[in-house]
């Protein structure tokens, strides 16, 4: 079964919480948020800065951001920057043989696969998924509106 590994999730869950709320955020806040466990998070969010996806800031205001738009920040660039190349089969990208090379009949099509994947994980950004988020809060920042009228009604 393909499966994202945690790590990958936690970033990508991260990356996702700074696209929809914008400003600084600290990792013990995120983690808070997801009930992430905060010392893994720290980890994978300097990961993300290490990659340039995100930048750090120190001091009381600090904390994480994007280091470029959400709209060109794409989930490939998280998970690679976390997990490292995805490759379907431990041939892929190796170029050493494996002793069924001459008589494999799947390495070439799961090295098709694997670029479809690379494409639409390439294709997906972050502000594609972080717009049920914004969509989310608005629909709730209108419904608290609506009932602050009716109070004061």
């Amino acid at each position: 079964m393909l499966k994202l590994t945690k790590k990958a999730d936690y970033g990508l869950i991260a990356m996702r919480h700074l696209a929809g709320h914008g400003g600084h955020c600290s990792a013990k806040d995120m983690a808070d948020a997801y009930g992430i466990p905060q010392e893994a998070l720290a980890k994978i969010l300097q990961r993300l800065v290490n990659a340039g996806l995100l930048s750090s800031h120190h001091g009381t205001n600090g904390g994480y951001v994007l280091a470029r738009d959400a709209r060109q920040i794409s989930a490939f660039e998280v998970i690679k920057a976390i997990d490292g190349p995805l490759f379907m089969t431990s041939c892929y990208g190796s170029l050493r043989d494996c002793g069924q090379s001459s008589r494999c009949t799947v390495r070439e099509p799961l090295r098709k696969l694997s670029e479809s994947i690379e494409q639409v994980l390439t294709a997906m950004k972050i502000a594609d998924m972080a717009l049920d988020s914004v969509e989310e809060c608005e629909e709730h920042e209108e419904k608290n509106h609506s009932a602050e009228l009716v109070r004061l009604a």
